[in-house]
């Protein structure tokens, strides 16, 4: 069901013309940065993979993607993307990138599933990143130091922004917290998954959440994560299980907090069987992609997706997703926000 929310006092700050610059501004700026920090190169993906090859990224695994039958191939079908968790790992090996190095790509994917508000739209921009790593990376440490990375660069964005446009002030903390999802839930036992995020980045601005996908004390899980990239099971250094992770802001705008960033160090072969078979989910041990991985045919490695509407509509101090992107919206929400003075690209 689609859901708007309200925000007090609502002004935005730049016109339309200003903030199709800021938009260029943003994405040319971060990405060569993020590039720097993780040394990166870019990439072309694909904007549709194969079905059956187990390729596409399952999310929680009830999202239908967009599949089409191709009829120079005999009407077999093929999927849109709903991002490249696991073709990024398939282009480190088939491009041989180094370790210490890695890619990066925009990704574009439809997502038709998707309950549309303020943040969530049926079109979706990231920066998909993914980069070589040795086992003894394979760390909370190691993890934290790349977290700390992206982080840095979204503040020197935001520092160019407010250089730019004087009407838009700093807000995020000089640095990131770090908390394991099992802490937040002893922190707040009362509270569901979301109200936590909410608690913890009111209290800290920015906030790392690590171990999502797996399930809690509680027997619940804090968010969902498919089983066959990100590695949420194994036990870290700091005795915990998950070696992945979000990056949270608090968002004043909205006054809630905010997701920028999915990533983690991904499964490697004794994670990848672990769990699948916690998910119940043996039968994909055929497939394509986890047939390379098991035959050690892919390198170790860490990576993620960077919002780049979400990137943008913080930085630019947006209501909605929907003033910095183009998609599809119910008439009445396109009513809704042009009598809250935010009207829809």
């Amino acid at each position: 069901m689609s859901q708007l929310i309200h925000p007090k006092n609502y002004k935005a700050l730049l016109d339309m013309h200003k903030t199709e610059q800021g938009i260029k501004l943003i994405k040319d700026f971060f990405q060569q940065n993020l590039a720097t920090e993780l040394r990166l190169r870019r990439v072309t993906a694909p904007l549709f993979v194969m079905q059956g090859l187990g390729i596409n990224d399952d999310l929680n695994g009830i999202e239908r993607p967009v599949t089409f039958p191709i009829k120079d191939l005999g009407d077999r079908k093929a999927e849109v993307v709903h991002s490249l968790a696991k073709w990024k790992r398939l282009t480190l090996a088939d491009y041989k990138i180094p370790t210490g190095h890695g890619i990066y790509t925009d990704m574009n994917a439809i997502r038709a599933d998707e309950e549309l508000d303020n943040l969530h739209s049926l079109y979706v921009d990231q920066w998909d990143w993914e980069a070589v790593i040795n086992k003894e990376d394979r760390t909370i440490a190691f993890l934290k130091d790349v977290v700390e990375r992206i982080y840095a660069a979204i503040r020197r964005t935001e520092y160019l922004v407010c250089e730019t446009y004087d009407s838009i002030k700093p807000f995020l903390p000089q640095k990131i917290h770090f908390v394991h999802s099992e802490d937040l839930l002893q922190m707040y036992p009362d509270m569901t998954p979301k109200e936590r995020e909410d608690a913890i980045c009111k209290k800290y601005g920015a906030v790392f959440v690590i171990g999502i996908g797996g399930k809690l004390s509680d027997g619940k899980k804090h968010d969902g994560r498919a089983p066959d990239y990100d590695d949420w099971s194994t036990v870290s250094e700091d005795g915990y299980a998950g070696l992945n992770g979000d990056i949270l802001i608090w968002y004043p705008v909205l006054e809630r907090s905010f997701e920028l960033s999915s990533m983690g160090v991904r499964v490697d072969k004794a994670a990848l069987l672990r769990q699948l078979e916690i998910e119940g989910e043996e039968e994909r041990e055929k497939l394509y992609f986890h047939q390379r991985l098991l035959n050690d045919e892919l390198p170790l490695s860490i990576g993620g997706g960077i919002g780049q509407s979400r990137l943008c509509m913080v930085l630019l101090h947006k209501a909605h997703i929907g003033e910095i992107q183009a998609s599809i919206w119910p008439e009445s929400m396109r009513k809704e926000c042009r009598e809250l003075g935010m009207p829809l690209i």
